[in-house]
């Protein structure tokens, strides 16, 4: 391929997104650039600190069950405060959680301030999804969630390495690093991003008023998703739980480990955007199919590495399998999730990974060391296959996109915000374009960008 035609391809992949967009996904990515506590939490604790191993892992799973509570709280927060002050709220005070957590000494204080940051970090997940599924187009979704999920990767792979130099030096100023990072990112929500929620009109006030926790739970079809989004994530993190205790079992050192997991972190990074590219408007049924399958059986695979090079090859399959599921089912949870209920959904959704986060260790642990590791394969192999079945019988006569909701949603403009700012874009001139004012929802800057609606949740499948 030429280098007119990787330009080319590099343009239309990131064009036609609103410069909104462009903000929020540099605020993940500086949030992402930051990431040290979750990545180095056990180290800290052991190394550092001294503590014991069963200690950290308290620690541990004290964060991710902060992240569980978080969910369905900042969920509904971003659908009633909306998506500005939630995002702000929640990266203020994961930044002052974290700093916090640096100074602490005894070990109760220790963990319930990791708690706390659990808590506080999770929180702004819904409220970026359900923004991220205000201001871009339907058509343009998938699109977006995938760079969004490469800079996220992006930013993780960077500060690893950073955080790792910052780590033999001092692990406080790792914290204190991570915290200033997190406040650049609310500084940027407040200056660069106004309010993405929808007005609300009588009809739609009165829709939102029963749009509760019960009616997510209530909407079969939805929660099927959310079942099918926890059983993906528990195969997805054997990469970080199953996959280390495996190789260490095997006679693997760490370096080891580190090369073929780099693997996962350097394939996203150059093919997330191709593959979007490819996938983008094909059949969301066949490609969350295929992702389970991908994902399963990928893993499954371990079984059979005895060498280095074959887990690497493994790798290579989950690895494919995540960059098509990621931005796949973000969409499908857009389209399922009410105009004016998208940050409960979103929420609920976020939790299934949280819960998988606490999960998949102890599966992990309590399969290898009484079954060994080939029988955790065989049970993500399994668990794969049951997920794909899954995504094919809940995705059967998916009701399409209604055009009357595209018109409702279009004609739902964001609400005032005089912070919202109007400054250039960063990074690639991807925002507006010529043309682009034609009710696509990609006006220039100062116009009120739409917040295009999905087809309200079905009831139960």
């Amino acid at each position: 391929m030429s280098v007119a035609s990787l330009r080319r391809a590099a343009r239309e992949s990131v064009s036609g997104l609103p410069r909104e967009f462009w903000w929020l996904w540099t605020s993940t990515l500086v949030n992402r650039l930051g990431a040290f506590v979750a990545t180095f939490m056990t180290l800290y604790l052991t190394m550092d600190r001294g503590y014991s191993a069963s200690f950290a892992g308290l620690v541990v799973a004290l964060h991710g069950l902060g992240g569980v509570i978080s969910s369905l709280v900042a969920g509904v927060m971003t659908d009633r405060l909306g998506r500005r002050p939630t995002l702000m709220a929640a990266q203020a005070s994961t930044a002052l959680s974290v700093a916090l957590l640096g100074f602490m000494e005894h070990p109760a204080a220790i963990a319930a301030v990791a708690l706390l940051v659990g808590m506080t970090s999770n929180a702004s997940r819904p409220a970026v999804q359900a923004m991220m599924a205000d201001i871009v187009r339907p058509e343009d979704r998938v699109r977006a969630f995938a760079l969004n999920y490469w800079a996220i990767n992006l930013g993780f792979a960077v500060s690893a390495t950073a955080a790792g130099f910052v780590a033999e030096y001092s692990y406080l100023a790792g914290f204190l690093g991570e915290a200033a990072l997190t406040m650049v990112c609310a500084v940027l929500v407040y200056i660069k991003l106004p309010e993405s929620r929808p007005d609300k009109g009588a009809a739609a006030a009165a829709a939102d008023a029963e749009v509760g926790l019960g009616t997510v739970l209530r909407d079969g079809r939805f929660m099927g998703v959310v079942g099918l989004s926890f059983l993906i994530s528990l195969i997805f993190m054997q990469g970080s739980f199953g996959l280390p205790l495996a190789m260490g079992a095997a006679g693997f050192s760490t370096g080891d480990y580190g090369l073929v997991i780099a693997v996962n972190g350097v394939l996203i990074v150059l093919l997330q955007i191709p593959v979007t590219r490819f996938i983008e408007h094909r059949d969301p049924q066949r490609l969350l199919v295929l992702s389970a399958l991908l994902a399963g059986y990928g893993f499954g695979l371990t079984a059979f590495g005895g060498s280095l090079g074959v887990i690497a090859l493994t790798v290579c399959v989950w690895t494919l399998a995540e960059i098509i599921n990621s931005p796949t089912q973000m969409g499908l949870v857009v389209r399922l999730s009410p105009l004016h209920g998208r940050g409960r959904y979103q929420g609920m959704y976020t939790m299934s990974w949280a819960v998988a986060s606490l999960v998949a260790p102890l599966l992990a642990g309590w399969v290898i060391d009484r079954f060994g590791a080939e029988w955790l394969w065989g049970a993500t192999a399994v668990l794969g296959t049951v997920a794909g079945l899954g995504y094919w019988l809940l995705m059967r006569n998916l009701p399409a996109v209604d055009p009357a909701d595209l018109s409702a949603g279009a004609d739902a403009e964001p609400e005032p915000d005089s912070g919202s700012g109007s400054g250039s874009e960063p990074g690639s001139g991807s925002g507006s374009e010529p043309g682009s004012a034609s009710g696509s929802g990609r006006g220039p800057a100062g116009l009120p960008l739409p917040g295009p609606a999905v087809t309200p949740a079905p009831s139960s499948a």
